[in-house]
C-alpha cells in the first residue's frame, strides 16, 4: 500500500513538474503569456533588424565607393562589422552574468543604432567603416542579450519553439535584404539601408524599457563592487582574444587581394592568429572559473560538438546566400530583386523545418536525431547543388535549394537547445555567447576561403576564353556578362562562370558533411527532465522574490 502510495506522490510531482514546464503565467516565475508573446516579438524584431543589416550592405556597396571613391576600402565595410561582432561575442556571455540583462541589451541596441546612423550619415570613407565597428560591437550585445532574456521569459520545454522561430526569422530577413537594399539604392539613397535600423530599433528598445522586467534574475556575487566584477571580466585574456581575430580577419582581408596567400604578411598573421589564440586557450586554463570561457564548459562532450557544428553550419549558411544569388543574376540573368523570389524556396523550407524541428523538440523532448537529420539532408541537399550548369531547369534549383532549406533549418538551432539543457543557469549565457561566436566565425572565414576559389576558378577558366579580358568580367558585376559577350561567347563564358561557382558549392557541400562529426557526439540528453527541474527552481525564486518584496513594503 505504501509502495503504491509512494508512486502515486512521484508521479503527481511529475506531473506538476511537467505543468509548471509549460509555464502559466507569473505564477510559476515567468511572465504571463502576454507579456512573453510581446517580448519575443521585440527580441524576433532585433534578430531581424541584425540579419537585415549583415545582408544588406553587400548590394549597397558599389554606390558607397561610388560616392566615396574608396574601392581599396570594399573589403573593410564587412569586414569592420565582423572584428567587432565576434572579437566581444565572448566577453558579452561573462558581462550577462555579472550585470543585469536590462541595461547591458538596451546598451547594445543603442550601439547598434548609432552606429547605423554613423554609417548613414558618414561624409567619408573612414567614417563609414567606424560606424559599422560600432553597429558589430552593438550586435554582440544583441545576440547574446537574446538568448538570456528568452531564458529567463520562457519556459524550457516551450523555448524550442520560440528558438525556431529564431531560425525562421533569420531566414526571412537574408532574403528580405537584398530586396530592401535593392529598392533603396536603386530609388532613394544607399543611406536608408542603415536609416532603416533606426525606427525598427527604436521600437526595440521601448518594448524592452515598458514590458522587460526580470525580477527573478541573479546575478553572479563571487566579485562583489564594480572593480571586482571588472576583475572578472578577464580583461587580459580579452585583449589577446581581440588581437588574434584582428590578425584572423586582417589575413582574411588581405590574403588573395592585397597580398598573395604565400606573403610574408599573410602568413605572419596567420601564425600570430595562431599563437595568440592559444595564449588565450592558456589563460583560461590558468584562470578557470575567473577566464572568459570556464575550460569545463568547452570540454563538456555535448557544448564541444554543437560548437563544431555551428560553426561549419554557418559557414554553410553564410556561403550559399551569398553565391546562390550571383548564379541567379549572372547564369540565369535576372536582377537583385528577382534572384531574391528565386531564393524562395531555400527560404520557405528553412522556416518550415526550424518551426517544425522546434514544435516536436518541445513534444518529444530530444535534439540530437535534428544534428544528424540536419548533416545528412543538407549535404545532400548542397551535393546536388554542386550539379548545377549553365541550363539547369526549375524544377531542379527549385528542389534543391528545398531540400538545402530543410538540412539547415533542422540544425540552426540546435546548439542553444544543447546549452540551455546541458550546462548550469549560471553558465548559459557564456554557452550560448559561445554558440553565436561559432556560428559568425565560421561566416568570417569561409566567405573570404568561398571568394578565393570561386574569383581562382573563374580566371583559370577565362584564360582559355579569347577575346574577353578576365579583368573585365572580375571587376563587372553578375549582371554585365551578358554586355561582355554574345553567342557562343556568351555561352561559354556563363558555363565558365556557372563551373566556378559550383567549385564553391562543393566547398559548402564539405563544410556541411563535417557538421556530422559534430552530430553524433551529441549526448542523446532530453530537455523534459531539465525543464521540470527548472521550472521548479524559477518557481522558488519568484517566490522568494515577491517575499522580499513584501518585507520591504512593511
Amino acid at each position: 500500500m505504501s509502495s503504491s502510495s509512494s508512486r502515486d506522490d512521484e508521479q503527481r510531482s511529475m506531473d506538476q513538474g511537467q505543468q509548471k514546464a509549460g509555464g502559466g503565467g507569473a505564477a510559476d516565475g515567468y511572465p504571463s503569456m502576454q507579456k512573453r508573446v510581446i517580448i519575443m516579438l521585440a527580441v524576433y524584431l532585433a534578430v531581424f533588424l541584425v540579419t537585415l543589416d549583415q545582408n544588406i550592405i553587400s548590394t549597397a556597396i558599389p554606390r558607397i565607393t561610388d560616392e566615396f571613391h574608396s574601392i581599396e576600402d570594399i573589403g573593410w565595410y564587412g569586414s569592420a562589422y565582423l572584428l567587432t561582432m565576434c572579437s566581444f561575442q565572448l566577453i558579452m556571455g561573462k558581462v550577462y552574468k555579472f550585470y543585469p540583462v536590462k541595461p547591458i541589451f538596451l546598451a547594445g541596441i543603442a550601439l547598434f543604432e548609432v552606429g547605423s546612423a554613423v554609417c548613414g550619415s558618414a561624409p567619408t570613407s573612414a567614417a563609414f567603416i567606424v560606424g559599422r565597428a560600432v553597429a558589430g560591437l552593438g550586435a554582440s550585445g544583441m545576440f547574446s542579450g537574446m538568448m538570456v532574456i528568452m531564458f529567463h521569459t520562457i519556459p524550457l520545454q516551450q523555448r524550442p519553439i520560440w528558438q525556431g522561430a529564431f531560425g525562421a526569422v533569420s531566414a526571412v530577413a537574408s532574403v528580405i535584404g537584398p530586396l530592401v537594399r535593392g529598392a533603396f539604392t536603386d530609388n532613394v539613397s544607399w543611406r536608408w539601408c542603415f536609416y532603416i535600423n533606426l525606427p525598427i530599433g527604436a521600437v526595440v528598445i521601448i518594448v524592452t524599457i515598458f514590458v522587460l522586467h526580470l525580477s527573478s534574475q541573479k546575478l553572479d556575487a563571487r566579485a562583489p563592487g564594480l572593480v571586482g566584477k571588472l576583475k572578472q571580466l578577464d580583461p587580459v585574456g580579452n585583449l589577446v582574444f581581440f588581437s588574434g581575430i584582428v590578425c584572423l580577419i586582417l589575413a582574411l582581408q588581405w590574403g588573395g587581394t592585397k597580398y598573395s596567400w604565400k606573403d610574408a604578411q599573410t602568413i605572419v598573421l596567420l601564425v600570430l592568429c595562431a599563437i595568440l589564440c592559444l595564449a588565450f586557450g592558456g589563460i583560461q586554463i590558468w584562470k578557470q572559473e575567473d577566464g572568459t570561457v570556464p575550460p569545463r564548459i568547452v570540454k563538456q562532450r555535448s557544448v564541444a560538438a554543437a560548437i563544431w557544428f555551428s560553426f561549419f553550419t554557418g559557414a554553410a549558411m553564410m556561403a550559399i546566400m551569398y553565391y546562390l544569388p550571383i548564379w541567379f543574376q549572372a547564369v540565369k540573368g535576372v536582377d537583385a530583386i528577382r534572384s531574391g523570389i528565386m531564393l524562395l524556396p531555400l527560404v520557405l523550407s528553412t522556416v518550415f523545418a526550424s518551426l517544425s524541428s522546434g514544435i516536436i523538440i518541445s513534444r518529444v523532448g530530444y535534439y540530437t536525431p535534428f544534428f544528424i537529420l540536419s548533416s545528412v539532408v543538407a549535404s545532400i541537399g548542397a551535393g546536388l547543388l554542386s550539379t548545377f550548369t549553365s541550363t539547369t531547369e526549375h524544377a531542379k534549383w527549385i528542389g534543391y535549394q528545398v531540400l538545402f532549406g530543410l538540412g539547415l533549418g533542422f540544425g540552426t538551432q540546435q546548439g542553444l537547445n544543447v546549452v540551455q539543457t546541458i550546462l548550469e543557469r549560471s553558465d548559459i549565457a557564456t554557452g550560448s555567447a559561445l554558440i553565436m561566436f561559432a556560428r559568425f566565425l565560421g561566416s568570417a572565414i569561409f566567405v573570404p576561403v568561398a571568394e578565393n576559389i570561386f574569383l581562382n576558378g573563374l580566371v583559370s577558366k577565362l584564360t582559355n576564353l579569347s577575346g574577353i579580358s578576365p579583368s573585365a568580367v572580375t571587376k563587372g558585376g553578375a549582371t554585365d556578362l551578358r554586355n561582355l559577350a554574345a553567342g557562343d561567347d556568351l555561352k561559354t563564358l556563363l558555363a565558365d562562370y556557372n563551373d566556378a561557382i559550383v567549385h564553391v558549392f562543393y566547398l559548402i557541400a564539405a563544410t556541411c558533411a563535417v557538421t556530422i562529426f559534430g552530430s553524433v557526439c551529441v549526448e542523446w540528453r532530453s530537455l523534459k527532465a531539465r525543464a521540470s527541474e527548472e521550472a521548479s527552481q524559477k518557481a522558488e525564486e519568484s517566490k522568494e522574490a515577491t517575499e522580499s518584496k513584501d518585507v520591504q513594503d512593511i
